[in-house]
């Protein structure tokens, strides 16, 4: 048998994918803006963005860091607004901001507009419990690139609370 370690001693290959950076990867990626530019002449326009600063943000409207988009009122916001709230959300810690968007969903019902990206854990606790049958989720094809040089290495589903529940890929290039 080959012992990996003693030909490539230098690399832990016992770790993979995001397990290399896990807990350390950059959590603030500006969506692409081409996926953007589809998303709204498929969707319509951003109204607010939950979860952003001043250098990735997707409208002139969001909660940034200080605010804590989680303790925000965000059935007010969605009045406020014209268009999606949009929820780009770090992805180290996902849960909470699902809980979140299917707590909308179930306060303002169909009228709700929010658009969610995270990857596609369809076999994590927080999409079986916050995602599925709750919101409209479109898989996404091809793969995005957050740094502009590698696609990201997981799947990606644009979650839409406030429309029909339900499964499809987009082709969104």
């Amino acid at each position: 048998m080959i012992n990996a370690k003693k030909l490539w001693p230098a690399v832990d290959v016992t770790k993979t994918g995001p397990a290399l950076n896990r807990h350390r990867s950059k959590q603030d990626y500006q969506t692409p803006a081409g996926f953007m530019r589809a998303f709204e002449e498929c969707f319509g326009p951003i109204g607010f963005d939950l979860a952003a600063h001043a250098q990735n943000t997707q409208h002139e409207k969001f909660f940034g860091v200080e605010e804590d988009s989680l303790r925000q009122n965000w059935e007010r916001t969605q009045s406020l607004c014209v268009g999606w709230l949009w929820l780009n959300p770090p992805f180290n810690n996902i849960k909470p901001w699902a809980a979140k968007c299917d707590a909308l969903r179930e306060e303002m019902g169909w009228d709700c507009s929010l658009a969610f990206l995270v990857p596609a854990s369809v076999g994590s606790n927080w999409w079986r419990e916050y995602v599925h049958l709750r919101a409209q989720v479109h898989f996404l094809s091809p793969r995005l690139s957050f740094d502009g040089k590698n696609p990201f290495p997981k799947d990606i589903a644009l979650c839409l609370y406030g429309m029909p529940p339900g499964y499809e890929c987009w082709r969104w290039k």
